[in-house]
């Protein structure tokens, strides 16, 4: 992905020269590795306008480095961003870009003065340019994300004849995770959800000792790490044959969802697919048990932009993977939440989540 990498690192300088800065660095470690292809615990990179870049790791992964990014000079150094400020000033930079919002305080008082002291001048590029650049996705990400999504699919069939009653939540988010694994997976997304009975009615519970029981929803949000991507999907199953209530508030779940999915094409106002769905919830009388936003993007993290919800801003664009995930919750009785990764095409949405949306009766 060498080329790819250079023309990230190429818009990338063009965003921060207009905010008048003639080279940025870059400390965030998901932005490193989406600008170089290096993942690492310690790293940062310059980039300069109409010069190349210049990488910044310590001997631990100086070799990995040589290896992902041989394109690039290598400064072999443990405090990587002093590294780099000293780079910038040896190479004639006046005014020098920043992540401000992966800077601490502490931090940003040392590199200025630092800075100030070799005549540069530390510059805040507002906007988090780097993670806008990761908004839209190319068909190599994408590809990556397919994978992981279909990793997630094939854990959850393979894991759907272990749900049973007397199964312990706690019993089946190992299992998912070990399936994850097991069929090619980095390792989980993210920590897995599973809520059985009552504690479907809370969105993020945490896995305990529950015993699944005849009469049960059982709700898995889970996703699989692939090349560094994550994919994310919630199935809501039933545990033994499901009472009224349920069926139809499954129902007004997936019908939700699929008026979210509907309005997910470019051009679309974040908000507005959010509305879609919430506006079917609303219509049903449960408007106030959909407590969360509609959903959010995807790609080396897990939450991206852009968000999808009632009240945030900005427009959906072709290639930007996101999640819908409606769900409505009751308390003291259980919840519904189903969920899909997705990739914004100007044909129609793309599913990367494809496993069975029907009620599941276990």
């Amino acid at each position: 992905m060498g080329e790819t990498h250079t023309g990230r690192r190429r818009r990338l300088a063009e965003l921060a020269a207009a905010h008048g800065a003639d080279a940025m660095l870059v400390t965030r470690l998901v932005n490193v590795r989406y600008l170089t292809g290096l993942a690492s615990s310690n790293a940062a990179v310059l980039v300069p306008a109409g010069a190349p870049a210049v990488l910044a790791t310590d001997n631990r992964y100086a070799g990995t480095a040589e290896r992902i990014a041989p394109e690039l000079p290598l400064v072999r150094e443990r405090k990587t961003a002093a590294a780099l400020v000293a780079r910038a000033a040896a190479d004639g930079h006046a005014r020098l870009g920043f992540e401000p919002h992966a800077v601490t305080v502490e931090q940003h008082a040392t590199l200025d003065e630092q800075a100030r002291a070799a005549g540069i001048e530390l510059v805040a590029v507002h906007g988090r340019p780097v993670e806008e650049l990761r908004r839209v996705k190319d068909e190599e990400e994408i590809d990556l994300l397919r994978e992981a999504c279909a990793i997630t699919c094939r854990a959850f069939d393979a894991v759907l004849p272990a749900i049973a009653p007397g199964r312990t939540e706690r019993e089946i988010a190992i299992a998912l995770e070990r399936a994850m694994v097991d069929l090619g997976a980095e390792g989980p997304a993210f920590a897995s959800i599973v809520a059985s009975g009552p504690n479907g009615a809370v969105p993020h519970h945490r896995p305990g000792d529950r015993g699944l029981a005849r009469g049960d929803l059982l709700t898995m949000d889970f996703g699989a790490r692939y090349g560094g991507y994550h994919a994310d999907m919630t199935r809501t199953v039933a545990i033994g044959e499901p009472a009224g209530w349920q069926r139809d508030l499954y129902d007004l779940v997936h019908r939700a969802q699929r008026a979210g999915i509907g309005a997910a094409r470019p051009g679309a106002e974040t908000k507005a697919v959010d509305a879609a769905a919430r506006d079917v919830v609303k219509a049903a009388g449960h408007g106030d048990d959909f407590t969360h936003g509609l959903g959010h993007g995807v790609g080396l993290e897990i939450h991206e932009a852009p968000l999808m919800g009632y009240d945030e801003t900005g427009k959906l664009m072709d290639r930007v993977p996101i999640t819908a995930e409606p769900g409505v919750y009751l308390a003291g009785r259980g919840g519904v939440r189903i969920e899909d990764t997705l990739v914004v095409r100007a044909d129609g949405p793309e599913l990367l989540t494809t496993t069975t949306k029907d009620l599941l009766v276990l």
